[in-house]
Order: structure tokens, then C-alpha cells, then sequence
């Protein structure tokens, strides 16, 4: 076993498991890791998505009594068939763009310049949402997640879209979209967490179905160590962020990727990061 390379992936789960559920984009950021630790091969992105896997299991267990809620409800309570529905119509828009454009993406908007842009631009509408949230005074017309009508789910989706693009963040598109369309930044956060359950896990599968053959005895114990790191880290970050949010705006992890974008785009084009294929 390869010591090094285990710690390797330990760093990297904890650094998915801090920032994927943060606005910060959890893309970048394993980018960034990933070649200061030299991890950058075809294997490290299998590996990304196995601890994206890791990080969703937290919010599956932080959650755990309302989504077993929802899945003992679904054949007698309308609550329940509405949330479900909701969660599909909202993960549809990002799933078809994903399939459609998926090597556009790769090949085009995985190099520093997409991804710090994304990051600085993100960091900006994050920014313009929070100043129009206290200039509004208007108080959230949504303030459950079991509230959201059908078409706040839609719109939301098609905020999420936005994520496909490396550097936006999920997280932060959801959040930032929900409560530009009329969320409560509580309510935009917790149906931002449930948004990633079918898309991490969707993910997954489509990546374990395309590389399982090529995985070795190392690899698995490489994947499950950055797996529990990447849980563990999560699970942390979901209880501090839902008590961040009751008290404090995004403004901070605007500038954050403001700043975060720039460094990336000044130390790429200084050669001092290496960008995986």
C-alpha cells in the first residue's frame, strides 16, 4: 500500500467534504489540490466522484428521519409525492444539459481561465443577490422546503444548470438561484442539499459503470479512505453551515472566490498548476 498515496486521499476527501455544499465550488478546489499534490491522473477523476459520493452520504444522514419520512409517505401522503416531485423536476434540466454537453464541457471549460471566471463571476452575483435581498425588505414568499411549488423547483433546476460549468458551484447556484426566485436562505440551502442526492449519486453510478473493470484491490482502499475522509468533513460542514446561515449572509464566500479566482488564474498561467485532461 502506498502510504503517500493514501494521504494524498485523505487530503483531497477532506477538501471535498469542506466545500461541497459550500458556495465555493468544490470543482475548483479539487482542481487546485489535486495538482499541488500531484494527483491529476485518469484515476483521480473517478476518484473525484467517489467522494462526492462520500459528501452526499452526509447529507443522506443528517437527513435521515426526513427523507425515511418521505419514502414510508409517498403511497398515502401528498406532502411527500410533492417533495419527491420537486426534487425530479428540478435535477431533469441539469441531468439532459449534462448528457448533451459533457465533452463540450470537459474539453473546453477544464483550464484556468473558464474556472477562475467562473469563480470571480459567481463571487460578484453573489454579491448583487445579497445587497438586492436587504435593499428588497421584502420577507421570503417561501419558508418551508416542503412549500416549494412546482415551478419554484423548475426554476431552481434550471439555476442548478449553471453548475455544470467548473468554478460556479452547485451549492451556490441553488442557493443564490432560491433565493433570487423566493426562498428563504434557510429553505434555498436545505433544498440545495437535497438537490445533490440524485445528482452526486447519479454520478456515481454513471462513473463506476464506466470504470469498475479497471479498478484494482489499491484503488478501492484509496477510494474508500477519501470516501470517509470526504463524509466525515461534510457532515461537520452541513451542521455549521445550517447554524452560518440562521445569522450571516454569502458575502463572505463571495469575496472568497473572488480572491480564490484570481490566485488560480495568476498561479496557472505561471505554470505552477497542472491541469488534468
Amino acid at each position: 500500500m502506498d502510504w503517500i498515496l493514501m494521504v494524498k486521499a485523505l487530503i483531497l476527501g477532506i477538501v471535498e467534504g469542506l466545500t461541497e455544499f459550500l458556495p465555493v465550488s468544490s470543482t475548483g478546489h479539487l482542481i487546485v489540490a489535486g495538482s499541488l499534490l500531484n494527483f491529476t491522473d485518469a484515476q483521480s477523476k473517478t476518484f473525484d466522484v467517489v467522494i462526492q459520493f462520500g459528501a452526499i452520504l452526509a447529507i443522506c444522514w443528517e437527513y435521515r428521519a426526513k427523507i425515511g419520512s418521505i419514502v414510508t409517505g409517498l403511497p398515502s401522503r401528498p406532502d411527500a409525492r410533492r417533495f419527491t416531485l420537486n426534487v425530479i423536476i428540478a435535477t431533469i434540466p441539469a441531468i439532459v444539459l449534462g448528457l448533451m454537453f459533457e465533452k463540450s464541457i470537459k474539453s473546453v471549460l477544464f483550464s484556468p481561465v473558464p474556472v477562475s471566471v467562473a469563480l470571480i463571476i459567481g463571487g460578484i452575483v453573489i454579491l448583487w443577490a445579497e445587497a438586492r435581498q436587504r435593499d428588497r425588505a421584502v420577507p421570503p414568499r417561501v419558508t418551508s422546503v416542503d412549500d416549494l411549488s412546482y415551478s419554484d423547483a423548475f426554476k431552481v433546476g434550471l439555476a442548478q444548470c449553471f453548475a455544470l460549468i467548473p468554478g460556479t458551484s452547485r451549492s451556490g447556484a441553488t442557493i443564490i438561484g432560491g433565493m433570487l426566485f423566493g426562498l428563504e436562505r434557510r429553505v434555498a440551502t436545505e433544498f440545495s442539499f437535497f438537490l445533490a442526492i440524485p445528482i452526486i449519486f447519479g454520478a456515481t453510478l454513471y462513473e463506476m459503470a464506466k470504470y469498475w473493470r479497471t479498478l484494482t484491490v489499491d484503488d478501492i482502499s484509496l477510494f474508500a479512505i477519501g470516501l470517509v475522509a470526504a463524509f466525515v468533513s461534510a457532515f461537520v460542514c452541513v451542521r455549521w453551515l445550517l447554524r452560518y446561515v440562521a445569522s450571516h449572509d454569502f458575502t463572505a464566500f463571495a469575496w472568497y472566490r473572488i480572491g480564490f479566482g484570481l490566485l488560480i488564474l495568476i498561479v496557472g498561467y505561471s505554470g505552477g498548476l497542472s491541469w488534468a485532461d
